[in-house]
């Protein structure tokens, strides 16, 4: 949906937080007992501790969410550090708005250890259109507990988190003593819409409203109770969640247990109030919250990089045998960021951003075990890059074997893009080449509104090309890629939650087909000489904008063999009066048409074979 948010300049962001501080200081807020502890990782990471003042601390995050709410597309960026305790009384809550590129994070080993008396919230964003939050991109909540206290809010009682995709929260424990629900859905300004969503190891006492959202993913959370779904909810290893109820009912999809799960790595001080960073360990078919004790790094063992620090002094010091730690901010990357090292953890905070220069390839991990990739967003440059993350190296078509199933590399919270905060172009986004490889909460996005937006400006063939064996996805979201949007070669590969748009800006049919007889390209394209490969709740939404009737032949594209199964599945055509054309199947052959003659209306198939 094209952007209409305000951008601010740097200036006006130094202004803001400058008169934020001033404020604190004329009311007494701001005396030396009271100021954050000294920290090492720059003036964008705001570290706040429960000797301050609950005035005080409101000052500074309503002054970055004020600058952040609107920059869709700027270059700041912010981490809001808890230290553990309590925040905010019931006399006087602690609520607060979280903006773009904005994480908010309890530094205690587990959520119980950070207390928020008030609310996180994220609400719609209003233009005259209306008001929704379907670019409610690039935030987070983390690791603490919500006893929530919204008094006078009115319609706006309760926690909510109106957020679509690259919105994610972990390690989050909801309370609700008056009962007040957890929204998903701003309900309070309309229409409302809202396309998220991901949601890992949290709890949630109260009633949660899924409302508009038209897809979400929530895995291994404590569940009271779930309103409704729309077109795709699924639920993995989340005591609670509602039974499998595809496509009758809510279109719910849910598993017992998640196949494979490693927990995001998490910054946190110790008994002592020394940093380090909580890795914590892999599981397999687990269910309920990954709260078990994590390994834990000294942040010594971390080098701590700023924007503007050569690319060659964090190689050097990844060589060294460190770990690495990205400061918020955006960071222009003209060679490769080399991860050689088995158990490696590159962390992000405050949705930390490389941007690829020259047609560099961003970051590179060789063929070893444990990598943890972790909170960042990877930009596309004005110079086509062959990829943006490789996680491997492929040896001619055989992807590489040094692998550890006990110990798989992960990748959670990263994001890509092609075009969108300025020109950018890559050919793939995402290539894995390594087995046993975890990918939670993966978006990987072709821009469809911002800067550098056109079919011949913004180019991508492909989000996601997976050469690895024994990969498996948990929450994957491709979107508006020009080529098939993921190949998967790898056997035994497994997908619980995937979600595609198609791109809307194909010109014309002509520019647009796969191979003869085929019009135009799957959103997922498992390769005809893969022999095993699961799929569990996966959506494909088409919206052709250029007045031409444009058609794909089918969403997902499948060998077929007893080894490879797909469950629940779903097409759709969004918008009737704007759009033309429409996916004439579902999979391979298999399953009726999604076309502007029936926007909205989900076309399912729930098992294939």
């Amino acid at each position: 949906m094209p952007d209409s948010t305000a951008r601010l300049g740097r200036a006006l962001a130094a202004a803001v937080l400058l008169l934020a501080a001033f404020a604190a200081l004329v009311t007494g807020a701001a005396s030396a007992s009271a100021a954050p502890p000294a920290s090492p990782f720059g003036p964008n990471v705001l570290v706040f501790d429960p000797s301050m003042s609950t005035a005080d601390i409101q000052a500074q995050v309503d002054a970055v969410a004020a600058q952040q709410v609107g920059n869709q597309f700027g270059t700041q960026r912010y981490a809001l550090l808890f230290e553990p305790g309590t925040y905010g009384t019931a006399d006087q809550p602690l609520n607060f708005q979280v903006g773009y590129y904005t994480e908010v994070a309890g530094l205690g080993t587990s959520p119980g250890d950070v207390t928020i008396n008030g609310s996180v919230y994220v609400r719609n964003q209003c233009d005259a259109s209306g008001c929704i939050a379907l670019n409610n991109f690039w935030r987070s909540l983390s690791n603490l507990t919500i006893d929530v206290s919204t008094p006078g809010f009115g319609c706006y009682s309760g926690e909510f988190w109106a957020v679509s995709q690259a919105a994610p929260m972990r390690r989050v424990h909801v309370h609700a003593a008056d009962g007040s629900p957890t929204t998903l859905m701003d309900y309070c300004t309309g229409p409302s819409f809202a396309s998220g969503g991901f949601i890992a190891d949290s709890t949630f006492d109260n009633t949660l409203i899924n409302g508009s959202q038209q897809q979400f993913f929530t895995r291994n959370t404590n569940l009271t109770t779930w309103t409704n779904g729309v077109w795709n909810q699924v639920f993995a290893g989340s005591p609670g969640a509602p039974a499998t109820s595809f496509p009758s009912g809510n279109q719910y999809t849910t598993l017992a247990t998640t196949p494979v799960e490693r927990g995001k790595p998490f910054l946190s001080v110790d008994p002592q109030g020394r940093w380090q960073v909580s890795v914590p360990p892999a599981r397999t078919d687990s269910t309920g919250p990954n709260l078990g004790t994590a390994r834990t790094i000294p942040l010594s063992d971390f080098f701590v990089a700023h924007p503007g620090d050569p690319i060659q002094a964090i190689d050097n010091a990844l060589a060294r045998g460190k770990n690495l730690l990205l400061t918020p901010g955006v960071y222009d990357v003209d060679r490769s960021i080399e991860v050689k090292r088995a158990d490696t953890v590159v962390l992000g905070l405050g949705f930390a951003t490389l941007t690829a220069q020259h047609g560099a390839v961003p970051i590179t991990v060789a063929n070893v075990p444990g990598v943890d990739l972790a909170g960042i967003v990877v930009d596309a440059g004005p110079v086509s890059s062959p990829t943006l993350v490789r996680i491997g190296t492929a040896h001619g078509n055989a992807a590489s074997v040094h692998s550890d199933a006990s110990d798989p590399t992960a990748l959670q919270d990263v994001f890509f893009r092609v075009g969108g905060p300025h020109a950018g172009k890559a050919e793939v986004s995402l290539e894995v080449n390594s087995d046993h490889v975890v990918l939670d909460d993966i978006w990987a996005w072709r821009a469809d509104h911002g800067t550098g937006v056109g079919w011949t400006q913004n180019t991508g063939a492909t989000g996601l090309v997976v050469n690895g064996d024994d990969v498996t996805a948990t929450g994957l979201f491709v979107e508006h890629y020009q080529r098939h949007e993921v190949v998967w070669n790898g056997e035994r590969g497994e997908v619980v939650f995937f979600q595609n748009e198609m791109p809307y800006d194909v010109p014309d049919q002509a520019s647009w087909n796969s191979a003869p007889g085929t019009l135009g390209y799957a959103a997922l394209k498992v390769a005809p000489t893969v022999r095993t490969f699961t799929g569990w709740g996966m959506g494909s939404y088409s919206f052709f904008n250029q007045h031409v009737d444009i058609h794909a032949s089918h969403a997902f594209e499948v060998p077929t063999t007893p080894g490879v199964q797909l469950h629940d599945l779903l097409t759709i055509f969004l918008d009737a009066t704007n759009g033309s054309g429409g996916i004439d199947h579902v999979v391979t052959d298999t399953g009726g048409s999604s076309t502007a003659a029936d926007a909205d209306v989900p076309v399912t198939v729930v098992g294939y074979p």
